[in-house]
């Protein structure tokens, strides 16, 4: 259920490539600051494609502020 409008989520999907992620603890990071964004549905890492997929309600969140989150836990996002 859609936290914005009350319907069903919004599903925004997108697929960031990001370089750095090497470890099972870059990969929980990760995770938990993308995750802990509100608005973020869905998040996973992929640390042998460099890649973060999220799932989004962008009514709640920007893709620049997944962006920031993951570049504030030491990673570039190309």
């Amino acid at each position: 259920m859609c936290e914005c409008c009350g319907g069903h989520h919004h599903g925004h999907y997108e697929v960031l490539k990001v370089e750095g992620m090497s470890c099972d603890h870059c990969k929980n990071a990760v995770l938990k600051a993308v995750g802990g964004l509100n608005g973020v549905e869905k998040v996973e890492v992929d640390l042998v494609a460099k890649e973060v997929k999220v799932e989004y309600n962008p009514h709640l969140v920007t893709l620049d502020a997944i962006k920031e989150v993951i570049k504030e836990e030491g990673y570039t996002v190309l």
